[in-house]
């Protein structure tokens, strides 16, 4: 069964008042969500049938070495990563992120590193038909 997703807004507010809230000029959210089409449709242009939902696991500890790691880079000051698990259907929140930092360019990279690294070592995801 699909997690209880988080507030942005919620998380927004906290980062806005952490230790090193006056050092970030940039906030940068990731949304995953369950879609409809398959993985090798979008990325491959495959013929495959429409997806009915998605079992999605992951590794805690993976997820948070990545974590670890990112909140080391350059300019990055606040970092907060939620995962959802189990029977996904389509439309249901897979993941989300908020990176705080200095300035857009260390946000973006920090982001797109993150993500990235989540999706590629630490998560399972098996799309359902």
């Amino acid at each position: 069964m699909a997690k209880q997703a988080p507030s942005i807004d919620a998380w927004l507010k906290e980062a806005k008042a952490s230790e090193n809230a006056d050092k970030i000029g940039m906030y940068l959210t990731h949304n995953g969500v369950v879609r409809g089409s398959a993985r090798a449709a979008v990325r491959e242009g495959a013929e495959a049938p429409a997806v009915t939902g998605m079992r999605f696991s992951y590794d805690a500890a993976g997820v948070e070495a990545a974590i670890a790691e990112t909140r080391k880079m350059e300019g990055i000051y606040f970092v907060r990563v939620w995962l959802n698990e189990g029977e996904l259907r389509v439309g249901d929140d897979i993941m989300f992120v908020l990176i705080g930092g200095d300035i857009r360019p260390r946000v973006i990279d920090a982001l797109q590193s993150l993500v990235g690294r989540i999706k590629n070592e630490c998560v399972t995801e098996q799309e359902t038909y």
